[in-house]
């Protein structure tokens, strides 16, 4: 068994480990598993943390994502310099946007239709907000913001605030390169937004819409899997050295995301961010001993890793839809073990599908015709 040539290993795990973090947190928050079977196993502290910290998991993603484009532009370009803006844009907005729509589109349909979490509702002391506002908030980007005026007003499109942050981050990123030209002036800006996060974050400690969804609070992430990639392109890592800074990373990582998000609000999520930075640095000239590439859990893993940008747009259209048959804390002791699993496997497969023939072919369609070469312009004297 080999890698898919245009696929990387270490990458598609880090993704998949993140989206079932996320997974498990939106599960928990709707039917605990703290008070489930899974206690004859582990501890209620110990599935609290596993279960709880699952934003963790979105800073692993943004600093996937700050890797992936800046690895990528310099792949295509050459250079971060030489980024042809147009082009980046295109391939953003033909990935992003067939899935998106669609999404948007399920839950607008499943609310007319009455299911409440998929409808709008105003908390207590906050203003109402319409779904014409909602949608077109989450098509340009700053439902993060919206939400920081209006709380959770909609259990399934809220969770879309982490695409805001990234794509707006991509909205820059192509207008910083092209601009400053300078990896040294580029780098710096990056470093910014680094020492920013925890800054902003340390005003905002008591309140979780700002220290965890705004802009500045999850820049710091992005900006460091950029480096990484930067770093990455330049430096040969390996050695002893080298694998004991990645055991170092893996054990930062997992040590941060189980003391939790609680008390650390500050400097956890740099932590998280930086610990990820460093295992992608290994992913560049990666040699994945065959033993591991057969590792069918590890497989199951990666697969959710290729496989999460449609887990997390449409897993909580059916967690949503499961809350209709089965309200927020109504899911009996005996049944939320196999239901977690059911959740798991009816997500995988919703998502399976949807890449396969919809999301992939619009993908792959979209930038053909985007970027098809204009025919040249005939010459006076041949259209006479």
């Amino acid at each position: 068994m080999t890698l898919h040539a245009d696929r990387n290993f270490r990458i598609d795990l880090l993704r998949g480990v993140s989206i079932l973090l996320v997974l498990l947190l939106h599960y928990q928050l709707s039917y605990s598993l703290v008070d489930s079977p899974l206690h004859y196993l582990l501890s209620k502290d110990t599935i609290r943390a596993l279960t709880l910290n699952g934003n963790y998991g979105v800073t692993m993603f943004f600093a996937i994502s700050g890797y992936l484009i800046t690895s990528t532009t310099i792949k295509r370009y050459g250079s971060l310099a030489e980024v042809d803006v147009k082009r980046f844009y295109i391939f953003r907005m033909a990935r992003i946007f067939p899935c998106l729509l669609a999404a948007l589109a399920i839950i607008v349909i499943l609310s007319l239709l009455g299911l409440p979490a998929f409808m709008n509702s105003a908390a207590p002391g906050w203003p109402a907000v319409s779904m014409p506002l909602a949608v077109l908030s989450v098509l340009t980007f700053w439902h993060n913001v919206l939400m920081q005026h209006a709380w959770y007003f909609n259990y399934a499109m809220n969770i879309y605030w982490s695409l805001s942050v990234e794509e707006v981050f991509y909205l820059l990123f192509p207008l910083l390169c092209f601009g400053l030209k300078r990896e040294w002036a580029i780098a710096a800006v990056w470093l910014v937004a680094i020492a920013g996060g925890p800054l902003y974050r340390s005003f905002h400690t008591t309140d979780e819409i700002y220290f965890m969804y705004g802009y500045a609070a999850c820049f710091d992430a992005v900006a460091f899997g950029c480096f990484a990639a930067l770093c990455a392109s330049k430096l040969r890592l390996q050695g002893l050295l080298w694998r004991l800074l990645q055991i170092a990373a893996a054990g930062l990582l997992a040590d941060v995301y189980l003391r939790g998000i609680d008390g650390h609000e500050i400097f956890g999520f740099s932590l998280i961010a930086a610990a990820t930075a460093v295992l992608l640095l290994g992913a560049r000239n990666e040699n994945v001993p065959a033993w591991l590439q057969r590792n069918r859990l590890l497989a199951a893993v990666r697969w959710l890793g290729r496989h999460s940008y449609e887990l997390y747009l449409f897993h909580i259209v059916i967690l949503g839809l499961m809350r209709s048959v089965v309200p927020k804390g109504a899911m009996p002791y005996a049944y939320k073990l196999p239901v977690l699993a059911l959740f798991l496997l009816v997500s995988a497969l919703a998502a399976g599908l949807i890449a396969r023939f919809y999301s992939e072919p619009a993908n792959a369609w979209l930038r053909k015709t985007l970027l098809r070469p204009r025919p040249a312009t005939a010459s006076l004297g041949q259209r006479s």
